[in-house]
C-alpha cells in the first residue's frame, strides 16, 4: 500500500497524505488535486475504488464537421472536458465527406437515449438546409445548443463568435498598415459566417474607400487549404496587397499562393486568417489570425445544455463572443509605405 501510495503520489504531483484522502473520499482535497489522483489511478493501471468510480449523469452527443480543420478538434476537446467534469458521457460524432451525414449521427444518438445534443457548424449554419430536423428533435424533447451559425425559429440556446467584431479587427489592422487594396477570401456564402463576414467586409469597404461595387475584392471558396490557394491567387494577380481569410487553413493556402506568384509573406503582401488553430503560432511565418474564444464558448454551450437537460430554460437570444486579433509575422506594412505605418496596431498577444 506505501509503495502504491508513493507511486500515485509521484504520478499525480501531490503527497501521499492527498493520495490517502482521495481514496479514502475524504474531504479537504481541491478538485485539481482529487483529479490528478484518479488520473494518476487510471494511468498507472491501478483500479479505481467503487466509491470513485464515476456514473454517468448520461450520454450527450457532440456533431462536429470533419477534424481536418484544427479548430474543430479544439472545440472538441474543450466541450468534451466540460461535460465530463459535469458527469456526462460525451459521444463525439465527427463527419467526413462521403462518409456518416449529420442526420444518420442524430438517428444513432436517439437510439442511445441522449440527454442532449451540442451540434458546431453543422446543417443549422447552413441558410439552405432544412431546419426541420432540429424541430422533430425539439418536437421529442431533446435539449439542443447550437455553436456557430445562428438558426432563426429553431428552439435551441445559440453561441457563436462575433463574426462582424472579427471582420472589424482585421480590416482596420491591415487599414493601419497602409494596405488600402484589402480582399475577402471566404467560404461558401450559404453559411451564416460567411455571410456575416461578407456583409461586415462590404460595410468596412464601402465606408473606407467609398468602393460599393464589393464583388471585385470576394471570392468565396472552400474552407480549405486549397480553397484559400485559389482565392489567393485571384486576389493577389488583381493587385491586392492584403487578404483577409475565412478560417487559419484558408489563411495558409493564400501564403502558398503568394510564394507561387514570387511574393514575399509580409514584405510584398500581407495574410490574416480566422481560428487561431493550435500551431498556427509554429506556421512560416506565423500567422496574424483572429482567435476565436474557443474555451469560452464551449462553457457557455455545455452550461446552456445542462440548465436545459435538468429543466431550466437557456435564453434563446444568440450569445455573441467577441474575438482577439492576434498579429504576428503574417501582415507588414503594404508594399511602398513609409516605415512606421501601423504603430499603433499593437499586437493583441503573440
Amino acid at each position: 500500500m506505501r509503495t502504491r501510495l508513493t507511486d500515485l503520489a509521484e504520478q499525480a504531483g501531490v503527497s501521499t497524505a492527498t493520495v490517502s484522502r482521495v481514496l479514502n473520499g475524504k474531504h479537504g482535497v481541491s478538485v485539481q488535486a482529487r483529479q490528478a489522483v484518479l488520473a494518476a489511478l487510471d494511468v498507472l493501471g491501478y483500479e479505481r475504488p467503487e466509491k470513485l468510480r464515476m456514473r454517468s449523469a448520461g450520454l450527450v452527443g457532440l456533431v462536429v464537421p470533419e477534424l481536418s480543420n484544427p479548430v474543430f478538434p479544439a472545440f472538441a476537446q474543450v466541450i468534451e472536458t466540460m461535460l465530463t467534469d459535469r458527469g456526462y458521457t460525451p459521444l463525439l460524432c465527427t463527419q467526413s465527406p462521403g462518409g456518416t451525414t449529420e442526420d444518420q449521427y442524430v438517428d444513432l444518438l436517439l437510439d442511445r437515449g441522449v440527454d442532449g445534443i451540442v451540434f458546431v457548424s453543422g446543417l443549422h449554419a447552413d441558410t439552405t438546409a432544412s431546419k426541420d430536423r432540429y424541430h422533430r428533435l425539439r418536437g421529442r424533447g431533446v435539449p439542443l445548443v447550437l455553436v456557430n451559425g445562428f438558426a432563426e425559429g429553431v428552439d435551441a440556446p445559440a453561441v457563436s463568435t462575433d463574426d462582424t467584431a472579427a471582420m472589424d479587427q482585421a480590416f482596420r489592422h491591415l487599414w493601419s498598415l497602409g494596405h488600402r487594396s484589402i480582399g475577402l477570401a471566404v467560404g461558401p456564402t450559404r453559411f451564416v459566417p460567411s455571410q456575416r463576414k461578407l456583409a461586415a467586409f462590404a460595410a468596412l469597404l464601402e465606408r473606407h474607400t467609398g468602393d460599393a461595387d464589393v464583388d471585385r475584392h470576394v471570392v468565396s471558396t472552400l474552407f480549405t487549404v486549397e480553397g484559400g490557394h485559389a482565392a489567393g491567387s485571384q486576389l493577389f494577380r488583381t493587385g491586392h496587397t492584403a487578404v483577409v481569410c475565412g478560417s487559419d487553413m484558408m489563411a495558409l493556402g493564400a501564403v502558398r499562393a503568394a510564394r507561387a506568384l514570387g511574393l514575399a509573406v509580409p514584405d510584398d503582401v500581407s495574410v490574416v486568417g480566422f481560428d487561431d488553430s493550435p500551431l498556427i503560432a509554429f506556421t512560416d511565418p506565423p500567422l496574424t489570425t483572429v482567435r476565436q474564444p474557443v474555451a469560452a464558448m464551449g462553457h457557455a454551450a455545455v452550461s446552456a445544455l445542462v440548465a436545459e437537460i435538468r429543466g431550466t430554460s437557456a435564453p434563446r437570444a444568440e450569445l455573441l463572443f467577441h474575438p482577439e486579433l492576434v498579429v504576428r509575422a503574417s501582415t507588414g506594412s503594404a508594399p511602398g509605405e513609409a516605415a512606421g505605418v501601423g504603430v499603433h496596431a499593437t499586437p493583441a498577444s503573440i
